[in-house]
C-alpha cells in the first residue's frame, strides 16, 4: 500500500553525501527490515551471512526471534565494506528469484541512502558509487549516449571508470580518472578520424571540435589526468573529489562530442 508522500508526490530533497567509508548502526539493522519485506527470512539471512564472514551459525538459536537477534549482532561486528558486500550478495539472491523482489529490494535501499546521505547505491544487483546529482546525469547520459552509437570501447570505459571508483575498502581513483580520460579520447578519436592521436593534438589539429575558450581548458583537464593518473608520482595522488570531478567532465564532454556530430 502506498504511504501518504508516495500518494500526493511528496519527497524530502537528496541529503548531501557524508558517507563512503562506513556502514552507519541505522544500515545496518534497515538490511533486516528490507529484506523481510522481500520474503527473506532470519534463517536465509544468517545462512548468507555466516558464508560472508566465516562464521559458525549458533546452534542453540532456532527460533526465528532469537536467529534474527543472531543476524543483527553479526551486521553489528562486521567490518562496514562486508555490509556493502552482504548488500549484494542478498541482491543477487532476490535477481535469481525472477519474482520482482529485487526492484523492490532496491528502490528502498537507494532511497533510504538518498535520505540519509550515503555515496552508494544498488544498481541491479551491484552496489555503485553515487555521486552528487551533476555528476550521475553526467556519467549515466554518457554512457547512454555511446552505447546507443555504438561507440562500445567509450561506453565501456565510463563504466569502468564507475567500477573503480566503487571498489572496496579503497576505490582506484588513478584508474577511474585514466578510464573516464580514455572515453573522452576513444571519441575525439572516432569523430575527427584521428585513431592514433592523443587527446591534446586532437584538440590542437581541430579548432573547432570544442568552443573557445573552452578547447583551453579541456586541454588542461587532459593535462592534469595525464600527470594524476598516467604518470603518478609520489606525493600526489589524487583523492576521490577530484576523480568524480574528472570523471564527470570527462562524461559531460563525451556526451558533448557525441550529439555534436550525430545531430
Amino acid at each position: 500500500m502506498s504511504t501518504f508522500s508516495q500518494r500526493h508526490g511528496f519527497a524530502p530533497s537528496d541529503a548531501p553525501i557524508t558517507i563512503r567509508d562506513d556502514a552507519p548502526g541505522w544500515l545496518r539493522d534497515f538490511i533486516v527490515i528490507a529484506a523481510q519485506e522481500v520474503h527473506v527470512g532470519p534463517s536465509d539471512l544468517r545462512d548468507m551471512l555466516c558464508s560472508l564472514l566465516l562464521e559458525s551459525p549458533d546452534s542453540n538459536n532456532w527460533r526465528a526471534g532469537n536467529i534474527e537477534r543472531e543476524v543483527r549482532e553479526l551486521l553489528w561486528k562486521a567490518e562496514w565494506f562486508h555490509i556493502y558486500d552482504f548488500i549484494e550478495i542478498l541482491a543477487q539472491r532476490l535477481k535469481r528469484s525472477g519474482m520482482g523482489f529485487l526492484r523492490q529490494f532496491e528502490e528502498k535501499l537507494n532511497d533510504a541512502f538518498r535520505r540519509k546521505g550515503v555515496g552508494w547505491q544498488l544498481v541491479d544487483g551491484h552496489i555503485e558509487i553515487r555521486g552528487e546529482e551533476s555528476f550521475e546525469k553526467s556519467v549515466r547520459t554518457a554512457i547512454a549516449v555511446t552505447a546507443e552509437t555504438g561507440r562500445s570501447v567509450a561506453s565501456r570505459e565510463l563504466h569502468e571508470a564507475l567500477q573503480d571508483l566503487s571498489k572496496r575498502p579503497t576505490p582506484d581513483i588513478t584508474g577511474a580518472i585514466q578510464h573516464g580520460m580514455a572515453a573522452l579520447e576513444c571519441v575525439a578519436r572516432d569523430v575527427t578520424g584521428e585513431p592514433n592521436a592523443t587527446l591534446g593534438a586532437i584538440i590542437k589539429n581541430h579548432p573547432g571540435l570544442l568552443p573557445k575558450p573552452l578547447d583551453q581548458g579541456v586541454e588542461k583537464i587532459w593535462g592534469y589526468a595525464s600527470d594524476q593518473a598516467r604518470h603518478v608520482r609520489e606525493g600526489k595522488t589524487p583523492d576521490i573529489r577530484e576523480a568524480e570531478l574528472v570523471v564527470g567532465l570527462a562524461g559531460s564532454l563525451t556526451t558533448y562530442l557525441v550529439k555534436k556530430t550525430t545531430s
